[in-house]
């Protein structure tokens, strides 16, 4: 099951996105993606999720208030740089564009309307994606195992990044003890 995360300060672009993701197969090469839907309209709120959970794609609409999606994804590909990210917007401004593709790595644009058939091939196309540079990173990590270039723990460490984000980040206080949010 692939987790996408749908982050539009629209509710009504919401829920058109769900109605097609639920009533359309989303497949790439023969491969049928199960997907799991996440819906945000406010970007903070979605950022707070991402922090918490993995996610395969996030869907952003760029023009928010309070946070662009550019901002948005920037901050999500920093806490999970494995998942895909698309910038979905009515809003056709290259330099917008430019500064998306550059700051947050998006793997597209796609433009509001939306033709159906055409966004659910790339939301495939974006997850089959990520299932090779997945399937690449694992190769390449057993390869550095067999070579002596990284350990068995660190590559249970890297693994278990991978499935849940932020768990081998720990929090210290100042006594040693173990810190379980942010605050003190």
């Amino acid at each position: 099951m692939e987790k996408v995360l749908l982050v539009d300060d629209e509710p009504l672009i919401l829920k058109a996105l769900v109605r097609l993701l639920q009533r359309t197969p989303c497949l790439c090469e023969g491969r049928l993606f199960k997907l799991e839907l996440v819906t945000f309209t406010e970007p903070s709120k979605a950022l707070e999720y991402a922090q918490n959970y993995q996610v395969s794609l996030v869907i952003s609409d760029y023009r928010m208030p309070g946070m662009d999606g550019v901002e948005l994804l920037t901050a999500i590909k920093t806490l999970q740089p494995d998942a895909v990210r698309l910038i979905i917007s009515g809003y056709a401004d290259l330099n917008a564009l430019i500064n998306a593709i550059n700051r947050a790595h998006i793997y597209r644009f796609v433009a509001k309307p939306w033709n159906d058939y055409e966004l659910v091939a790339t939301i495939g196309q974006a997850l089959r994606h990520r299932q090779l540079i997945l399937e690449n990173q694992r190769l390449a990590d057993l390869e550095r195992v067999a070579r002596g270039q990284l350990s068995d723990s660190e590559l249970a460490v890297r693994q278990l990044e991978r499935e849940a984000p932020g768990i081998t980040k720990v929090n210290w206080a100042a006594d040693g003890s173990v810190m379980l949010d942010d605050e003190e």
